[in-house]
């Protein structure tokens, strides 16, 4: 809206500084701060609401015993990330953007389902929440829209997307355009379910899961400015997105909000994001690298949430092996996800967080650096 605004003024004013908001270097620092200032802002009210009306957390089976001293904390706190990513993002960004408005789409209705799971936990009390099949349903529709879209209305983006709409970019390898075809709608089907739900698996300590997310999320602030800028994109060798630059300011905004609710769930928590915040955010960042083709760089760039997901389908599948061949179930991990088994070899929580961090902000490098290294 202030995009908008700015532009009205310009045109028929022309006041000192309304210019400012034609660089989207500006409108991303814009909504960075706003959405930092909004979630640390509202934060503290929606904690105390939550308190009040007691939704706490119901604690998690696969979690360690100590955890089960964090039975009660305030949870469904992804609401205050949402309202923190919103504003900004209709006050600095160009709301007419396919980009902005596709994946405006994707987190809000992954949050929606999000937010169904963590209601019938938390206030009807169902153990299980939304069963896993509606869980599911919701996550495909979510991929249908996205990869429909793409594929079925490319006019519909700005300059020749239509040439790179079913095609995605391969790291290490230039001048190399992967074309799925018809496929691509499933493979953005499995990219959102597989990374929202990974999102959801590594939020399981303290500050984890937003902190990561901010890590990447800084990072997709530079991918998706490069994608919109022809100069840096030719010098990159990398397809130019016309309007991509756009989610540079989404990205921002998500970097804000993430950091404003790490103030809040830092340990020791006095909030849990919920299946509201996680699924979101997986949806976000799984929407944005679908949307700049960067769908091969997500197990180097979301490399955290790879290995909480790897570890999970490892552990479940090692142990029905060893059942059946043995007549019983062995693991290959203390407890899984894998921030558990470091927990269970006694390492303090807060050392586990601090060290995800690094490996994250080392692979966040990584993922930066295929962009040169083709």
């Amino acid at each position: 809206m202030l995009y908008y605004l700015a532009k009205y003024l310009e045109e028929w004013f022309n006041p000192p500084g309304a210019g400012l908001f034609d660089f989207v270097t500006f409108r991303a620092a814009g909504a960075a701060v706003t959405a930092l200032l909004i979630s640390l802002f509202i934060g503290r009210k929606i904690i105390a609401l939550l308190k009040r009306n007691q939704i706490g957390d119901q604690g998690k089976k696969e979690a360690p015993e100590n955890h089960m001293t964090k039975i009660g904390t305030p949870t469904m706190g992804g609401v205050i990330i949402l309202l923190a990513l919103i504003v900004p993002t209709l006050l600095f960004c160009d709301i007419k953007s396919s980009y902005v408005i596709l994946v405006v789409i994707v987190t809000f209705w992954l949050g929606g389902v999000g937010f169904l799971d963590d209601y019938l936990k938390v206030i009807k009390k169902l153990r299980k929440g939304l069963i896993a099949r509606y869980k599911i349903i919701g996550q495909v529709t979510t991929g249908l829209i996205l990869g429909g879209t793409i594929y079925f209305f490319p006019d519909w983006f700005p300059g020749s997307y239509d040439v790179l709409h079913t095609r995605t970019t391969v790291p290490f390898i230039k001048d190399t355009l992967f074309d799925f075809g018809i496929y691509y709608i499933p493979i953005i089907v499995f990219v959102l379910a597989a990374i929202s739900n990974a999102v959801n698996l590594t939020d399981g300590l303290d500050g984890l899961a937003i902190g990561t997310v901010s890590i990447v999320a800084l990072a997709l602030v530079l991918i998706t400015y490069v994608a919109g800028n022809t100069v840096a994109s030719d010098y990159l060798n990398i397809p130019y997105m016309k309007g991509a630059e756009e989610l540079s300011i989404f990205s921002a905004a998500l970097v804000g909000a993430g950091l404003g609710f790490l103030w809040y769930n830092g340990y020791p928590a006095q909030v849990f994001m919920g299946d509201t915040g996680s699924l979101a955010l997986g949806g976000a960042i799984g929407s944005i690298m679908i949307l700049v083709k960067k769908e091969y760089m997500i197990p180097i760039l979301g490399g955290v949430f790879f290995a909480e997901s790897l570890s999970v389908a490892l552990q479940v599948l090692y142990f029905k092996y060893t059942k059946r061949r043995y007549g019983e179930g062995r693991r290959i991990f203390r407890r899984a996800p894998l921030h558990h088994h470091f927990q269970e070899k006694g390492w303090p929580e807060a050392k586990v967080v601090t060290r995800f961090y690094i490996v994250a902000i080392l692979l966040a490098i990584c993922g930066l650096v295929t962009l040169k290294i083709r």
